[in-house]
């Protein structure tokens, strides 16, 4: 897999060093941007994934639902807003939170 730089220089970049990555990037051209964008994007299909990749692709995806499913069970419903209520949720969302530390 080629460097951002890389490919920023390749879609006509230069003298990125001088102004910090993230403001760089910021300034230029919509064409400059879209060659820039492809040149990723051509980067990224082309790679090569190993299971390693796959495993730490597959073990994002769990993540992200496990959070959505502590925020759902931690969001109150209509008329749950006693303290009790509130607590339970709370130690479930913490409980779903913790699956992915185990």
């Amino acid at each position: 897999m080629r460097t951002m730089i890389d490919m920023a220089r390749e879609a006509g970049a230069c003298d990125i060093a001088s102004h910090g990555w993230t403001s760089w990037v910021g300034t230029q051209s919509t064409e400059f941007l879209k060659r820039f964008e492809a040149l990723v994007r051509a980067d990224e299909r082309n790679r090569t994934w190993t299971q390693e990749h796959w495993t730490e692709y597959e073990r994002s995806i769990a993540a992200v639902e496990r959070e959505a499913c502590a925020v759902i069970a931690k969001t109150p419903i209509s008329g749950e807003q006693d303290d009790i209520t509130m607590q339970a949720k709370d130690r479930v969302a913490t409980a779903i939170r913790a699956r992915g530390q185990a």
